[in-house]
């Protein structure tokens, strides 16, 4: 009975002591930790502090279990028992300084989050490994264990390598597809050869059962079908992998289509962009062709571009901020969204009657439409976007272009939008006016305005590669537009400059366009016409209205300025003439500077102390003779100890700090 009672105080007692001791070595660390290190740093402190007390007294003569001989060693044993909790004390910080360096705070999750998504991890393990073999069975595994980076060096390896991505991705469901496809228009980053077999990728998928669709629309609209739709064909006119489209007919009498994403597929995306960012992570350390491609920062991207996808009213705010910059009389015509009708997973927006541009040539034919007039109102639309408004549309293929019955054009899917702001838009046009003057030094600074400028950068070498670019593309009459995009690309990764998502956006644009506009008209010159449009936009800025404009803006802004001008001048004269000019010069202003340089000094001060706390503890345990505490320890000694302990505890503290950091 007295066992069974005293059990419950000695746990108590155990974990009180074991509490306390993790939150003094916390404190001598000078760190937060965790409620369960906080408990294990005890529990071991508590496990060991016995083992240290009797390897204390043992060796240096003092009896383990006499209590006469203790009560008469005048102090001794203090010191001893101080020393051995110091030490205990010790252990426990050097527990937590290698958790910490193989296990830093926040890398893994706490045991409830783990226990909680425990079931998803398996799903989720399960589905990684069975991409894993997929990619296998396709022809990947050397790729991915970067035992092929030579084979990429070469076309025919890149276009193998094109064709087992595109089998493997084509293979691994929506999420992939989708990838591949944003990937296929990234001219900028992948080979040709690799963008040509991905192109191939198809987003078919067999359509979802009207009940299905009908469950969405009474749940996303929150009321019955038909008192949002007069009508609406089951049978949906395309169906893709996120989603497929039914056309409906409002009761005010307007023609609509219904865009409706299909049920359950956002988890399912979710798991396999979580699996894709993990795969990118691995291959981007593994291989020499991920790391020079940036796969992680790649599959960043591609994740966002999907889940803006999956969210249909990023897409309906896309339509209605491309249509509000849209120029007047335009023959290019964008559909009408129902606002009130769209939310996450439904898009309601006028239907445009026609066909898509690669399937048009019978309307072409009827109308008797002029191919290139066609592809140069597309490219003034486009070059308006991106000049003018600064939002533009970012996928310009055949499939997203339409030939309306009455001649016009229509354009379709604004999920992939693109936007400038007016420093990179300014740049932009300063770029094309130098290309349009044939001018390598106004290029290069326009170029060096759009990218982020390295640190150290041989501007004399990239206006000289610039010159051979545009004498080749440019200028020798040799026009090759998917080839002149790749070879700027190609210039800029040479001199270490790294393209904004959003100048990436605009290149990936007038590429696709001149892939779609070249198709449509084959003798249509993208590079011509857009030189051309170039120079009316400059010459339409230079003009004298504009100019007046301007100035009278820029004048406006001066105007305070100006007028505060006269009198800071003669300040300043006054105090020249009366020797009271000085500047003041106040360094590290910044709360975050000063900051880190008193972090930095008060770990080289600790640092410091414990080194010469360390030096000192070994000198002390190097002198013989001095008083004796025990038989075979000297007072010089058990000083000696004592400080080697505590240099240790400083040297932990600043260790810590480091691995953290790091």
């Amino acid at each position: 009975m007295i066992d069974i009672l005293t059990f419950p105080v000695i746990v108590g007692f155990s974990l009180l002591v074991a509490f306390v001791i993790g939150l003094a070595a916390q404190r001598l660390l000078g760190i937060r930790l965790g409620l369960l290190r906080l408990l294990a740093t005890g529990v071991f402190a508590v496990a060991v502090g016995p083992l240290i007390m009797l390897a204390m007294l043992r060796p240096f003569g003092l009896p383990a279990g006499e209590s006469e001989d203790l009560a008469h060693a005048d102090g001794v044993y203090f010191w001893f028992a101080l020393l051995a909790i110091v030490c205990t004390v010790l252990a426990s910080m050097v527990f937590i300084v290698v958790v910490e360096a193989f296990a830093p705070l926040g890398s893994i999750p706490p045991a409830l989050v783990w226990g909680r998504g425990l079931r998803g991890r398996f799903k989720r393990g399960r589905r990684y490994w069975q991409i894993i073999g997929i990619s296998v069975r396709h022809g990947l595994a050397p790729y991915i264990r970067g035992g092929r980076d030579r084979a990429l060096a070469v076309p025919s390896g890149r276009a193998q390598f094109g064709r087992s991505l595109a089998a493997t991705l084509n293979q691994g469901g929506v999420t992939f597809v989708k990838m591949g496809q944003i990937l296929a228009t990234r001219k900028d980053l992948l080979p040709a050869e690799v963008t040509a077999e991905l192109a191939r990728l198809q987003d078919d998928a067999a359509p979802v059962p009207w009940q299905d669709v009908e469950a969405v629309l009474r749940a996303e609209l929150g009321a019955p079908i038909s008192e949002v739709f007069a009508e609406i064909d089951p049978v949906p006119l395309a169906a893709a992998s996120v989603g497929q489209v039914h056309v409906a007919r409002l009761h005010t009498g307007d023609d609509v289509v219904v865009k409706v994403q299909r049920p359950g597929i956002r988890p399912v995306v979710e798991r396999d962009l979580d699996i894709a960012a993990r795969l990118a992570a691995r291959l981007e350390g593994g291989t020499r062709w991920a790391r020079g491609m940036g796969l992680s920062a790649l599959a960043v991207g591609l994740a966002e571009a999907i889940r803006e996808e999956l969210d249909y009213r990023v897409e309906a705010d896309n339509i209605a901020a491309v249509a509000h910059a849209h120029p007047p009389g335009s023959p290019v015509r964008l559909p009408r969204v129902h606002q009130q009708l769209c939310t996450e997973r439904v898009l309601v927006m006028e239907r445009l009657h026609g066909r898509a541009l690669r399937d048009a040539g019978d309307i072409i034919a009827r109308l008797e439409l002029d191919r290139a007039q066609i592809a140069r109102s597309l490219l003034g639309v486009l070059f308006h976007q991106i000049i003018t408004s600064g939002v533009f549309h970012a996928d310009p293929h055949g499939g997203n272009i339409l030939i309306l019955d009455d001649g016009q054009i229509g354009l379709l899917d604004f999920g992939s939008v693109g936007r400038l702001d007016g420093a990179l838009r300014e740049a932009l046009q300063r770029l094309l006016l130098g290309i349009d003057q044939g001018d390598p030094l106004a290029v290069s600074d326009a170029l060096l305005e759009l990218v982020p400028r390295p640190d150290e950068i041989d501007q004399q070498r990239l206006e000289r590669d610039l010159g051979r670019f545009m004498a080749r593309h440019v200028l020798g009459g040799n026009v090759v537009g998917v080839r002149m995009f790749g070879d700027l690309f190609r210039i800029v990764a040479d001199h270490g400059l790294a393209i904004p998502p959003e100048v990436a956006a605009v290149f990936r644009t007038l590429g696709t366009a001149e892939g779609t506009l070249t198709a449509l008209a084959p003798d249509f010159n993208l590079i011509t016409e857009t030189r051309a449009l170039a120079g009316g936009y400059m010459a339409e800025q230079l003009g004298p209205e504009q100019i007046k404009q301007s100035v009278t803006d820029e004048l406006a802004a001066l105007l305070p300025v100006l007028r505060r001008l006269p009198r800071r001048v003669e300040r300043i004269a006054s105090a020249a003439e009366n020797g009271r000019l000085n500047m003041n010069v106040r360094l590290l202003a910044d709360e975050r500077d000063r900051a880190v340089i008193t972090d930095l000094l008060h770990e080289v001060l600790v640092a410091f102390l414990a080194a010469t706390t360390g030096i000192i503890a070994v000198l002390l345990l190097g002198i013989e003779g001095g008083p004796t505490v025990t038989d075979t320890v000297g007072l010089y000694q058990l000083i000696g100890y004592h400080l080697l302990a505590i240099s240790a505890i400083l040297g932990l503290r600043v260790l810590v700090k480091v691995f953290r950091r790091s």
